[in-house]
Formats: C-alpha cells, structure tokens, sequence
C-alpha cells in the first residue's frame, strides 16, 4: 500500500448513477438499444463514393454573387 494513496472519492453524479442503475438494471440495454437507433448505422460505400463525385468545389468567397 502506498504512503500517498488517497481513500476512494465518488462524487455525488457517480453515485446518483450507480443508485440509478441499481434501480434499473435495464437502463444500460435501453441506451444501447437507443444509439443503435440513431448511431449505429452501416454505411453504403458505393453511395458514399457517388456523393463525393457529385459535389461542387466551393467558391473562394462563398457569399459573391455571379452574374453568368
């Protein structure tokens, strides 16, 4: 054991959350559920490669107006 060892600190959002899971043991399967909802998505390379073909090159100043 160390001289300099600190005794263990939890903050009091640390221990709202493991009371929280503690009280909810589903809660960490339902966020996972929900970030496979909006952020877990595969990504369609042939797609992605046709956005990249089709974008314009961006004017150097982007608010000048063109006549032609």
């Amino acid at each position: 054991m160390s001289l300099f060892r600190r005794p263990d600190y939890h903050s009091e959002a640390s221990l709202f959350i493991d009371q929280l899971k503690a009280a909810k043991p589903s809660l960490e399967a339902e966020q996972r559920a929900g970030r496979a909802l909006l952020w877990d998505k595969t990504i369609d390379a042939q797609a992605q490669k046709g956005f990249k073909s089709g974008k314009e090159a961006q004017q150097p100043y982007v608010y000048q107006t063109h006549s032609d």
